[in-house]
């Protein structure tokens, strides 16, 4: 019966070892990778991972919808870009939901690096481009124009004023521009020439629609 009881006991130490591994395996691997989720059109549902890097700041889910229901008149056939891409998260989504471009830029070669294996495993290789550079850079350096641009800086930075004067030149006709700010501070100052469209408030954040008048005509 000793014999019995030390070999039930082993068992349940084993048992326990082995638990107590695959939940710190599963730790590690949640720590080193995240993921996000496409939410709407021919990818829905895709998980897309990503490393997590200071000043990453995914858009939720609750408000990416909200977004897109704004966009619904505009997205179809859009040229977009993504100019703080992070994720890639909102440029992806607006390819699954009927844009026909889009074109990420970050300053970082890991950044676009992974949306670049993204848009591989989507099969979507020829519908994005990626740029690592800062987004005033590449804006001052490029004449294409956009129908849809995203703006998400980190908050800390402090960057979307600038930016959106950058953007003077690369708006269509009737392009809008969205943009992602702290809502715990004062919004930044926008071209005089902008009309907002819509406006909410998640938590503490502040997102917005604009609409630049100068290229409605």
């Amino acid at each position: 019966m000793l014999q019995c009881a030390l070999t039930a006991d082993l068992k349940v130490t084993y048992r326990t070892i082995l638990g107590l591994r695959e939940e710190m395996s599963g730790s590690q691997r949640r720590v080193g990778k995240q993921r996000v989720r496409i939410i709407g059109g021919r990818w829905r549902g895709r998980k897309l991972d990503f490393e997590p890097l200071e000043g990453l700041r995914p858009t939720g889910d609750r408000v990416k919808e909200t977004l897109f229901n704004w966009l619904a008149p505009h997205i179809m056939g859009a040229r977009c870009i993504d100019l703080f891409a992070g994720t890639g998260a909102l440029g992806l989504e607006a390819l699954s939901r009927g844009a026909v471009h889009c074109t990420f830029v970050d300053t970082s070669r890991a950044v676009t690096k992974r949306i670049n294996d993204q848009l591989l495993r989507l099969g979507a290789t020829d519908q994005g481009s990626c740029h690592q550079a800062t987004a005033k850079q590449f804006l001052e350096n490029t004449s294409e124009r956009y129908d849809i641009v995203f703006i998400d800086p980190p908050f800390r930075l402090n960057l979307s004023t600038e930016v959106c004067a950058a953007l003077t030149g690369q708006m269509s006709r009737n392009g809008v521009v969205y943009i992602e700010t702290d809502a715990r501070r004062s919004p930044p100052a926008m071209p005089s020439d902008w009309i907002q469209l819509r406006e909410k408030v998640a938590g503490s954040v502040l997102f917005q629609l604009y609409q630049n008048t100068a290229a409605i005509g």
